[in-house]
């Protein structure tokens, strides 16, 4: 026999004991509760029922009272008793009943189909909690929304990312909670949320995307979105699953530096002097007219003044002189530590070599200042090769070696000076 609960309220109190009667056959236990609304709520609250067996008349009678109560304790397996078909408006949302006088058997299916939707509610309802502790426990950021993009759901991380409360969020349109711009571009990214609905499948959120919050910072965010499907695979919503990799972001972006500068002096590494020159090369092949120099500068007499002062006022004067290059070029001009003591410089688009002579000139005539570092007066010269790009270069390389060659050549003049190659006839 099952172990049901169930309480009955009928309006002829007399009646009470014949219903319980029949459903003792079938069902454990049946409680029983005169018609004094005032007991009747203290007996509904102290033991929330399995099944309700409440008189229509009865209904009426307490002006609504056990509708109330039924609805503020949902009790959502309600059972009704009644000579008529009589379902007022006000209590149409309970329609399952059976009529007076009954046979057993109606009684059982009855209660039984009752229990049966009761038992449904009741799993729904655990499912539901379910759902809620689960995506309340993920460490990203979780918002469901309905086929029409409303949100129906958000958990605590999505409430912090966003800036919005729940309160505030559920009901609203996705784009005015979670609003995506691409980095790059500056421009907000459509629904997409709809998007996968509209696809079926999952999408990754993009690459360099933003979220911009409630108070208008912006965040990067990554991961997903899906569409949400029932049992018969029918699209019910979606779920964006997101969490901030603003740090991971901000890493890449350091090991992506680290990986094309110098550590020293944070100028561009010879991998990445490379890569502009070879940029600078095929840009002439596609434009006529269109010259760059190569400038390889070598430090006179740099070892001498790192073997006597040290490694630490060796590494203080490369960033100087690297700050004394830089002051020497154009915005567009690229200048690069290529190790050691040796930098090279990279002139786009210039007139002709007089451009490159008047860079190298620039630069000498500066370090004829002396630099001041730690209360020392540290003089040092340069010698500077200067190549010009031709048509005669088959690889970036070769101009490059051209202007190292051109350097040599100037140090063999007795250095401090400059020298612009000259190919060999």
């Amino acid at each position: 026999m099952s172990n049901l609960k169930i309480f009955l309220n009928e309006d002829k109190p007399n009646q009470n004991c014949s219903i319980k009667k029949n459903l003792q056959k079938f069902w454990s236990r049946v409680l029983k509760v005169n018609d004094a609304v005032e007991k009747l709520i203290t007996k509904v609250v102290k033991n929330i029922q399995s099944l309700t067996l409440v008189d229509i008349f009865l209904m009426k009678k307490c002006n609504g009272g056990i509708v109330v109560i039924v609805q503020r304790y949902h009790l959502d397996s309600v059972l009704h008793l009644t000579k008529i078909w009589e379902i007022t408006k006000k209590i149409n949302k309970y329609v399952a009943h059976f009529y007076k006088p009954f046979i057993t058997r109606d009684s059982h299916m009855a209660s039984k189909m009752a229990t049966f939707k009761h038992q449904l509610s009741r799993g729904f309802q655990q499912q539901t909690q379910y759902f809620n502790v689960v995506i309340n426990s993920m460490g990203c950021g979780v918002i469901v929304t309905d086929v029409n993009s409303c949100i129906e759901s958000i958990n605590p991380v999505a409430e912090e990312l966003t800036g919005w409360s729940k309160n505030e969020a559920i009901g609203k349109k996705l784009l005015e909670v979670f609003l995506l711009k691409d980095a790059d571009t500056e421009e907000e990214i459509d629904n997409l949320a709809a998007r996968a609905m509209n696809r079926g499948e999952i999408l990754n959120l993009p690459e360099n995307c933003k979220l911009v919050a409630k108070n208008g910072s912006e965040i990067s965010i990554g991961d997903t979105v899906s569409p949400v499907r029932g049992e018969d695979g029918e699209i019910l919503g979606a779920v964006l699953v997101f969490q901030d990799i603003s740090k991971r972001k901000k890493r890449e972006a350091e090991l992506i530096h680290n990986a094309f500068h110098d550590s020293i002096t944070g100028l561009p590494n010879r991998i990445l002097f490379l890569d502009r020159l070879t940029q600078s090369f095929e840009r002439s092949k596609r434009r006529k007219n269109y010259s760059f120099a190569v400038l390889f500068v070598d430090l006179d007499g740099f070892k001498k003044i790192n073997d006597k002062f040290g490694h630490g006022m060796g590494d203080k004067l490369l960033i100087d002189i690297s700050q004394l290059l830089e002051c020497c070029l154009r915005r567009g001009d690229t200048v690069a530590r290529l190790g050691g003591d040796e930098f090279a410089i990279l002139l786009e688009d210039i007139e002709d070599v007089a451009d490159g002579v008047n860079v190298a000139k620039r630069i000498q005539e500066k370090l004829e200042t002396p630099f001041d570092i730690n209360e020392r007066k540290i003089l040092i010269t340069a010698s500077i090769g200067i190549a010009l790009s031709n048509r005669t270069h088959h690889e970036p390389l070769n101009l490059l070696d051209d202007a190292d060659k051109a350097m040599y050549q100037a140090k063999k003049q007795g250095k401090a000076g400059y020298r612009v190659f000259e190919a060999e006839s």
